[in-house]
């Protein structure tokens, strides 16, 4: 069954407005026109089910009607191109996404993240955060470094990040393509990788290709939902806080995200 929204009608919005009916959500005649009153108990649906309230009726919310027996949605990472990626990182070397797309792609995937609105999220992030389009370490500033300290010395007693003094400032300073910092973070994400390491004792793993894409991936599955939301209201500050904290890196991330917008391929 394909994806259903207003405007749509014939049998398929039939069976979807039936099955909303038989949940408790009545969304008016079942006339097999998919309109007003459809899309407000989808949206209602949505919203009791813990779904992105979107009013479309897509895999997931399908297969939450028990309409589809699959809730698996469309997968982009097929359609994403070293040269769309390209024009989106306009000061990247090539080379670099050349040799490091194929990571980030397969931990999308790895992690059911593989949707359009996923890829375009974590490409931005990325050139927000990591823009040669390299895991890097994190370089030293006014923000962590105080000018007559150590390197990182602002970081080592931030008990927000589970950190407990000298060196635990340097030693988990942010690493990857999400710049992933703290104790505590290098202790939550290490377990919960594909290939589970323990980054508490061997930080320096993260910035490794493959565990970089990984953590990218399972940082942004953390907070999918709410991504999405904020995407669905075109607020790409909004989307950026929730990954970075702050407006740090917006304007690369909100222009990357443009770019892709308008080349990556939208399902049919």
């Amino acid at each position: 069954m394909k994806v259903l929204k207003r405007g749509m009608s014939g049998a398929a919005v039939s069976a979807l407005q039936q099955a909303l009916l038989d949940k408790g959500f009545d969304p008016g005649l079942i006339d097999g026109a998919f309109g007003g009153g459809t899309e407000a108990a989808v949206i209602a649906f949505q919203k009791s089910e813990g779904l992105l309230a979107d009013g479309i009726a897509g895999p997931r919310t399908l297969h939450a009607l028990a309409l589809v027996a699959s809730p698996a949605l469309p997968d982009a990472t097929g359609t994403v191109t070293v040269e769309m990626v390209s024009q989106m990182f306009p000061f990247t070397a090539i080379c670099n996404i050349k040799a490091q797309l194929p990571f980030v792609l397969a931990a999308l995937k790895g992690r059911s993240l593989h949707d359009r609105a996923m890829v375009l999220m974590a490409l931005a992030t990325i050139r927000a955060e990591a823009e040669p389009f390299l895991p890097i370490d994190e370089g030293r500033s006014k923000f962590n470094t105080s000018p007559n300290g150590h390197p990182f010395d602002l970081y080592d007693n931030r008990r927000d990040l589970g950190n407990r003094g000298r060196p635990d400032g340097d030693r988990y300073k942010g690493r990857g393509f999400v710049q992933l910092t703290g104790r505590d973070n290098y202790r939550r994400y290490g377990p919960k990788l594909m290939t589970p390491v323990n980054l508490e004792t061997r930080p320096q793993l993260a910035s490794s290709s493959a565990v970089a894409a990984d953590l990218l991936a399972l940082f942004l599955g953390d907070r999918e939902l709410q991504i999405k939301d904020a995407l669905l209201h075109d607020n790409l500050m909004a989307a950026r806080r929730l990954v970075n904290g702050g407006s740090h890196g917006l304007a690369p991330f909100s222009d990357a995200y443009r770019r892709g917008d308008a080349i990556l391929p939208r399902a049919l």
